[in-house]
């Protein structure tokens, strides 16, 4: 019921938008005079035509989740830490995610970066699940600390990683 309402409040959005743009559209009920010639000469500002509305996708509850602040565990059911950010490349493809592994409360972490083929999300289904690591905690603790403005080292599953062009 509840994604009906949802979607029947999109649909009207999506009507008023294209009523008020119709509206935008229709001639003026006065003509306008054309403007003096020196108002000619001057550069041409081009009246921009209204942008169209943007697309609107509905994704259901169960379909997606945020991952900020998630824990990941590994396949052992080992605490790895939290996915605190994810690193994607100039295309916008998402390649990793920063975790903040090890210490107690926070004291003594560091962020380490995987491979984001290396998470399984298929057991997610609500905010207290984890995401599943496919490395184990003895892998985890010898990669590399993430530190921004520096290349970025990426700890993958055996296979997975893919080489990633970066300028200096």
């Amino acid at each position: 019921m509840r994604s009906r309402v949802i979607i029947s409040l999109v649909a009207v959005a999506l009507v008023t938008c294209a009523s008020v743009r119709a509206a935008d559209d229709s001639p003026s009920p006065s003509p306008t005079p054309s403007p003096p010639a020196a108002a000619q000469a001057a550069p041409k500002e081009q009246a921009k035509e209204p942008s169209p509305p943007p697309s609107v996708t509905v994704i259901g509850a169960r379909d997606a989740h945020g991952i900020l602040g998630r824990d990941v565990r590994s396949a052992a059911n080992e605490d790895m830490g939290r996915i605190v950010d994810v690193i994607v490349d100039r295309d916008g493809k998402v390649r990793a995610a920063v975790i903040d592994f090890g210490g107690f409360l926070g004291v003594g972490s560091r962020k380490i970066v995987v491979d984001w083929k290396a998470l399984r999300f298929a057991g997610v289904n609500n905010k207290s699940d984890s995401i599943v690591l496919d490395l184990n905690k003895q892998q985890v603790s010898a990669a590399p600390e993430y530190k921004e403005d520096t290349p970025v080292i990426v700890l993958g599953a055996a296979g997975s990683l893919q080489p990633w062009d970066y300028e200096h």
